[in-house]
């Protein structure tokens, strides 16, 4: 579970304008947004009706392609 501990800048009035984490809460808030993302694309192709094939073979493609240059 991430937990974060903001601290908040205000103005004059007291609106909170901007918040302050430390790098090690942002870091890992960086570390979610980058797994939710892995999720949400990994939900998008498996909803697709695009056909995969497998990783040898794509590997096997990109080298004959990259070879053909």
């Amino acid at each position: 579970m991430l937990i974060i501990n903001p601290k908040y800048i205000t103005d004059h009035a007291g609106n909170k304008i901007s918040v302050v984490i430390s790098l090690k809460e942002f870091e890992a808030m960086v570390e979610k947004i980058e797994e939710l993302e892995d999720i949400k694309l990994y939900d998008q192709v498996k909803n697709s009706d695009e056909s995969s094939l497998p990783i040898d073979e794509a590997y096997e493609m990109i080298e004959t392609l990259r070879k053909e240059k």
